[in-house]
């Protein structure tokens, strides 16, 4: 019920947004459909073009809802590129990512969101919340969606000096247990926050 509402919402912003600005009539999830989850498909075409054309981010937000994983994927990869160099375009979407966090399952998306969560503006009772979905995020069956849990934790403890020794004592543990790709993150990790 929520995430038909949130999509609604969506639709509306975009609608309303394409009279004012005068929006391209081609739908940016259109680049996203078709293949597998293994590829990439057109992500990458998408996110240069949001990133050419700000107004196109609603609708590949939109795509985080779609009932199309293949597409869930894809515009999840395509916003978090998007917003290692633009991470304000986040910003109106805090809301609804912060409730999207704890809700998907879908691997594709939530090692996406592990990254994107520390770009957030966010009060101290959201950032709490985020770091707490990260810390749910580490117990995840895939490696990627746990390493990219770690590498969110290690960015809110940049700026967080109450935060850093609980996740330096994580990644210390996590350097010496755990898949081969958490062990390289980990030592990676512990480095960067050494010497920040």
């Amino acid at each position: 019920m929520i995430r038909l509402l949130i999509k609604r919402t969506a639709k509306r912003t975009i609608v309303r947004l394409g009279r004012v600005n005068s929006m391209p009539k081609k739908n940016i999830l259109d680049l996203l459909r078709g293949g597998d989850l293994r590829s990439l498909g057109r992500a990458n075409a998408a996110a240069a073009s949001v990133s050419k054309n700000s107004r196109l981010f609603p609708g590949l937000m939109r795509g985080l809802w779609s009932e199309d994983p293949v597409v869930r994927s894809r515009a999840a990869d395509a916003i978090e590129k998007i917003t290692r160099d633009k991470p304000a375009l986040l910003a109106p979407y805090k809301s609804e990512l912060l409730g999207l966090m704890p809700e998907i399952q879908q691997q594709e998306v939530r090692w996406h969101l592990a990254l994107m969560a520390p770009r957030l503006a966010l009060s101290p009772a959201e950032r709490k919340l985020a770091i707490s979905f990260l810390y749910d995020y580490l117990h995840d069956r895939s490696s990627i969606v746990r390493t990219h849990a770690l590498q969110g934790l290690a960015d809110f403890a940049r700026s967080d000096d109450a935060l850093r020794p609980r996740v330096i004592e994580l990644l210390r543990q996590t350097a010496r247990i755990g898949s081969a790709a958490v062990k390289a993150r980990s030592r990676k990790l512990l480095l960067i926050l050494d010497r920040s």
